[in-house]
């Protein structure tokens, strides 16, 4: 009810102010508002989603009722809802929001540029012209006739418009609950009553002579064309909306949950909504369409701005939305003499902010940094200079000339180094690109060693035969060919084939892809004997790997797979050493690939994981065999030239900043050695960021003790008293080996130095023991088994410790640092932090709450959308 409430508020005016602005009927803003709520708030696949006249469709309807007149518009408008409805049946809605981004932005700012020039004449006290040039043109001769009274009363609406949503504190919280349109508008008229009684204000007509449509008159082929803009304008404006609102929902559920007590202990959230049904939104937008054109009304679509409204205010369904068409239907019989009072100053402003909103700058300067911004200024000029289709269509013209012009931008270059030849292609392989690749490989020495590097995603038919006939007569005449990525792997199987733990959204991507043959000739340019391994034939049968000398087996056309470069570094600590380095960026090694043991004591394998068994006495290699996985060796060779190809380039001025500046951490991490546990990649922290500790099972031997550890008290002196660290992390983990060791061990364990280590933990096992502490956990569930029991109240027990040592004590009762506990679920790649008060020394429970994501700010995002109106 209070939501519904809430949008009805907002929807008066809007529907008044697009009414003026359309130069259309003032009654029917209402009609169609009425019918957006009710019609398309029963029928839509978008619950909170609140429909109505739209900003986006203002130019398109003010322009068919300057051709064809009002009736005529609404029977267009018809016409436009039947055509949703269509493609809504046809399952065509997923289709609309395939067009690029820039073009949408460019539409809809297009779109309100030309809605700010018209009503800017409005807020003047004069009538906008019929085209957005007419209106620039027309702008000085305006000016020089300007009566002050409408300016002022514009003015005012646009002022509080600009500050209501900004007023600070606990009354700004309260105030802004009230639609800032609405207090702009009202405040407006108040003023307007007293100061300007003279002001031209809303003139609503009797009922009885309200215009219904007619059977459209004109030339049939601008009949359609003005069908296919109203539709394609309205359906784009909705399918976006409903996008936003699934994420504002989804967004303020996640809040709700984040907030919620312990089950059983009090109130639950509201069950989550589905996702939006896309096709079936089409559908009611355009049932509503088809009858606001029938009862004389403007055309609908989904309004991001009323749709986040009503999401913000609370609503859970669909209820909000046709309650707030009931409303505005009662309101248009009840509430003709209050509206009457309106000035048209005043939805004019309203309107004109609306516009200026829907260009923003946040998306200018995405487009641009997408190098998209020549396709979103050709759609704005379009739009301006020649209409929503003709601009639309313009715009698709333009992002196709340009995507032509990346697909046949190919750039080729050679370099020699020892006698061999490195063959650069940066771009796509098309065609266009044959006669400049073909001359550049001709000009190549006969019997030349050549590495070719395929910088690109996409090669077509007639490359792919020039390069696999140039590389079969260079192998005749006695040259090598060896043909790479860009990360230096070499090109093999088809994407069907390749292994499946690659993702690309890791900086070691195709880690465990390169095993078998060395990469891309990396053996023989670093002096090995192995032969390079070479482009396989994409056949779904096995084929064997040729060696270098041999023919170069065929190179797929389209089958390019191109790792993307990273910059992801870490300050994690590399063997013998805390802090400075990663070892898993700097040997290109994947999260299982190495196993970190910071300090001396760690070892180099975790607790509880097995060794590979050794191969039998006899066993002899099968040098004609498959080759097998590469060796340790092998395998740091590679991740470090991978490190040198493609990251250090990126880092290297940052860490040369830091060579000179010293490290200035501001936390120590204290975490496992398990090889699963990458410290930079689940904090996103850089170099020189974390001090970081690891050894096995994150222990932090008391000072002291019997069985004391010099090198992780050490550390922890180092970096509280030397680097003045202001927080300390002591980070467990899912499946901790040397958990599953202190679980398994018994009085005749022998006596080893990963015992005498792992003896550190006993104090652990009492701590869960004891009936003196609450068991420690995750908020909202209990421990799945006694591992994660034991990896939880672990890191609450080395918490005891860390706090028992001198220098830690010291700064914590000066209150300059700061006790943080961490468990990561390894499966679940999620972090949980343990509650304040232990991290403090207070005596709360032992509860670890679930960190969720923040997404970092992206304008294209739906809610970005949603909170500016586009």
């Amino acid at each position: 009810m209070s939501a519904s409430i809430t949008v009805f508020l907002l929807a008066i005016p809007m529907s008044l102010g697009l009414a003026v602005a359309m130069d259309a009927p003032l009654e029917a803003g209402l009609i169609s508002a009425a019918v957006g709520g009710i019609v398309a708030g029963l029928l839509g696949g978008t619950p909170l989603q609140v429909s109505g006249p739209s900003a986006g469709l203002t130019v398109v309807t003010a322009e068919l009722i300057q051709v064809y007149g009002w009736r005529t518009t609404c029977a267009i408008t018809i016409g436009a809802g039947l055509l949703q409805i269509l493609l809504g049946s046809l399952r065509a809605a997923r289709s609309a929001l395939a067009v690029s981004p820039a073009i949408v932005h460019g539409t809809l700012a297009g779109i309100g540029v030309a809605i700010a020039l018209a009503q800017l004449h409005i807020v003047l006290g004069g009538s906008p012209e019929s085209s957005a040039v007419s209106n620039a043109l027309t702008l000085p001769a305006r000016l020089e006739q300007v009566v002050p009274a409408a300016p002022l009363i514009g003015g005012l609406t646009v002022v509080i418009l600009v500050l209501w949503p900004r007023i600070p504190g606990r009354p700004g919280r309260i105030m802004r609950r009230v639609p800032a349109a609405l207090v702009s508008v009202a405040v407006a008229t108040a003023v307007a009553a007293f100061a300007a009684p003279s002001i031209a204000r809303v003139d609503l007509p009797s009922w009885r002579s309200h215009a219904l449509p007619e059977m459209p008159q004109g030339p049939v082929l601008g009949l359609a064309t003005a069908v296919f803009t109203m539709m394609l304008v309205a359906s784009l404006e909705s399918l976006l909306a409903a996008v936003a609102v699934d994420k504002l929902a989804a967004d303020r559920n996640s809040e709700r949950t984040a907030d919620l007590p312990e089950p059983g202990s009090g109130p639950t959230a509201s069950p989550p909504l589905k996702r939006s049904d896309l096709d079936r939104e089409l559908r009611a937008q355009g049932i509503a369409n088809a009858v606001s054109g029938l009862l004389g009304g403007l055309a609908v679509s989904g309004g991001a701005v009323r749709s986040s409204a009503n999401v913000r205010a609370g609503a859970t369904s669909r209820a909000s939305t046709v309650l707030h068409g009931v409303w505005v239907l009662l309101a248009t019989g009840l509430l003709v003499t209050a509206l009457e009072w309106i000035p048209l100053a005043a939805l004019g402003a309203l309107v004109m902010v609306v516009g200026i909103q829907m260009v923003n700058f946040a998306h200018i300067r995405n487009v641009h940094r997408h190098r998209e911004f020549l396709v979103y200024g050709a759609t704005i000029s379009g739009v301006l200079l020649f209409g929503v289709l003709k601009g639309v269509a313009i715009g698709i013209a333009v992002a196709v000339a340009v995507a032509l012009h990346r697909l046949a931008r190919t750039r080729i270059t050679v370099t020699e180094q020892d006698g061999r030849h490195l063959v650069v292609v940066r771009g796509q392989l098309t065609f266009l690109a044959v006669p400049r690749l073909n001359r550049t490989l001709g000009q190549l020495p006969q019997d030349a060693d050549v590495l070719v590097e395929l910088d690109g995603f996409f090669i077509d038919h007639a490359a792919y035969e020039m390069i696999q006939d140039w590389s079969n007569a260079h192998a005749a005449h006695g040259g090598r060919v060896v043909f790479a990525g860009r990360s230096g792997g070499r090109i093999a199987e088809p994407s069907s084939a390749a292994h499946s733990c690659c993702r690309p959204w890791t900086p070691w991507r195709n880690h465990h892809c390169h095993d078998g043959p060395d990469p891309a000739g990396l053996a023989a340019y670093a002096g090995s004997t192995e032969p390079a391994g070479t482009i396989t034939d994409p056949d779904p049968a096995p084929a064997p790997v040729t060696g270098a000398t041999d023919s170069p087996a065929p190179l797929h056309p389209g089958l390019i797979p191109t790792p993307p470069r990273s910059d992801s570094t870490d300050s994690t600590g590399g063997t013998g050493c805390a802090g400075g380095t990663d070892s898993t960026n700097i040997t290109g090694a994947a999260p299982d690939g190495l196993s970190h043991a910071d300090t001396q004591h760690a070892g180099a394998q975790d607790a509880g994981t097995k060794p590979p068994p050794a191969p039998p006495a006899d066993y002899t290699p099968d040098h004609d065999a498959a080759p097998a996985r590469r060796t340790g060796g092998q395998r740091l060779v590679s991740g470090l030239s991978s490190f040198q190809r493609n990251t250090a380039p990126l880092v290297r001025e940052e860490l040369a900043r830091l060579a000179r500046e010293g490290q200035r951490p501001s936390q120590l991490f204290i975490t496992c050695a398990d090889s699963r546990l990458v410290t930079s990649m689940i904090t996103a922290s850089g170099p020189g960021d974390l001090f970081t500790v690891r050894n096995i099972g994150n222990l932090v031997p008391p000072p002291h003790s019997e069985r004391g550890d010099d090198s992780v008290g050490a550390a922890i002196e180092y970096a509280v008293d030397v680097l003045g660290v202001e927080s300390i992390t002591i980070c467990g983990h899912s499946g901790c080996g040397a958990m599953n060791a202190l679980l398994g061990a018994g009085p005749d364990t022998p006596d080893t130095p990963l015992w005498r280590w792992l003896r550190h933990g006993v104090p652990s096992l009492k701590r869960m023991a004891s009936k003196r502490h609450a068991w420690a956990r995750i908020s909202g569930r209990l421990p799945a088994d006694e591992v994660e029991q034991l990896c939880l109240t672990n890191v609450v027990q080395q918490l005891d410790h860390l706090r028992a040592h001198g220098s830690v004590a010291r700064r914590l009762a000066e209150g300059t640092l700061q006790l943080h506990g961490m468990y990561f679920h390894v499966a679940e790649a999620q972090s949980y932090l343990l509650t304040e008060g232990i991290g403090a020394g207070h005596g709360l429970d032992e509860v670890f709450d679930r960190v969720g994501p923040s997404a970092p700010y992206d304008p294209y995002e739906p809610a970005e959308l949603a909170r500016t109106g586009a």
